[in-house]
């Protein structure tokens, strides 16, 4: 029965070996595991060490941010290797180690100007041979709720049911929403039925006393946020009154829209009766005097005076030309002063017509 000594005493050196590598080196700040932060706010992720004698190779220093997908890589963040910093792998402006000189024992990793897309888990590694030791924190970046807003759903009348609701439209879950009263009794209505998940406060049968300054606060575990909203409950609204006067004032309208058209006909009859009146009195007016008719009663004077004149005298007056007749008092185209021309006729043949000669 003496064969299991020598497995124990074996487990027991196995035990002693694995102790005495881990106190090479050792990670003091291992029991802070989780935290929570705001977006916008610093958070420090600690990674504090302590080596020891046996420790000679040189000190290495490895932030990475482990996916949440594990078929992808990890991504290194920032690094100390050889007595130097590298931070140009992930958001060089907001990632840097606390101490300028990890060297000191302080690997911890300052993260600045928090975003959501920061959330993960990250990792730090301490490697100082024959000493390796890692440790790993889990980090929440929250948004704080804002741009809340505040509406109303439903009659604002006396007796009917009105839903007040609460929106934010940024924050990280879990939100939570309360409402109160900010005006009058500054108590909820013993009707109200409010939905702490959703942000809706149900109003049931509403009175006038219900009137007042609502306020809803929307928080979760980092931030608060609020708006506030007016409730006015009225009396119901005379519908049918409301209807007649439509009615009426729409029967009044196409009222003065008839008048207006009439109007309008009547005057345009008006305008055609009087062009019309006016053309007949042009039509019926006789025509002014044309200088035709002095023309005329120069010529029927000349011819008068012919059958007082004896044979001698005609033949010189037959000789005088037409054209003596004064323009201004006879004035005709040359085709109707051709009309009008005297002809020469002989002595002898005015004798023969009848003429009589005079002294």
């Amino acid at each position: 029965m003496e064969p299991p000594l020598p497995v124990a005493v074996a487990v027991s050196l196995v035990l002693l070996c694995a102790a005495g590598l881990t106190r090479s080196l050792s990670i003091t700040s291992a029991d802070q595991t989780m935290f929570e932060k705001a977006q916008g706010e610093k958070v420090t992720l600690p990674c504090t060490f302590v080596l020891s004698e046996e420790d000679e190779g040189p000190l290495d220093i490895e932030w990475v941010l482990i996916p949440a997908d594990n078929q992808k890589k990890e991504q290194i963040i920032i690094m100390y290797s050889v007595d130097r910093i590298y931070n140009h792998y992930y958001a060089a402006d907001r990632m840097q180690f606390t101490n300028p000189d990890p060297r000191s024992g302080d690997g911890s990793l300052d993260i600045l100007n928090l975003k959501s897309a920061d959330t993960g888990t990250y990792q730090c590694k301490v490697k100082k041979a024959p000493g390796v030791q890692s440790q790993k924190i889990r980090l929440t970046v929250l948004v704080r709720p804002t741009r809340t807003k505040c509406s109303m759903e439903g009659s604002q009348e006396i007796g009917k049911d009105v839903t007040l609701k609460c929106t934010s439209q940024e924050g990280s879950p879990v939100l939570s929403y309360d409402w109160r009263k900010a005006s009058g009794t500054e108590e909820l209505p013993a009707t109200s039925m409010l939905n702490k998940n959703t942000g809706e406060l149900l109003l049931k049968n509403a009175s006038q006393d219900y009137s007042g300054v609502y306020s809803c606060v929307v928080s979760n575990r980092v931030g608060t946020d609020e708006c506030s909203i007016e409730l006015n409950v009225t009396p119901p609204i005379n519908t049918a009154g409301i209807i007649a006067g439509a009615i009426i004032g729409t029967l009044l309208g196409l009222s003065v829209l008839g008048f207006l058209v009439i109007c309008f006909c009547k005057k345009q009859r008006e305008k055609k009766y009087e062009k019309e009146v006016h053309h007949d009195i042009r039509e019926d007016v006789p025509p002014p005097k044309s200088r035709s008719s002095t023309a005329r009663s120069y010529i029927g004077s000349n011819r008068s005076s012919l059958g007082s004149m004896s044979p001698s005298n005609m033949e010189g007056y037959t000789k005088t030309p037409y054209s003596q007749v004064p323009s201004e008092d006879f004035e005709r185209s040359p085709a109707q002063n051709q009309a009008f021309a005297p002809s020469k006729v002989a002595a002898p043949n005015l004798s023969r017509m009848g003429a009589v000669p005079v002294m």
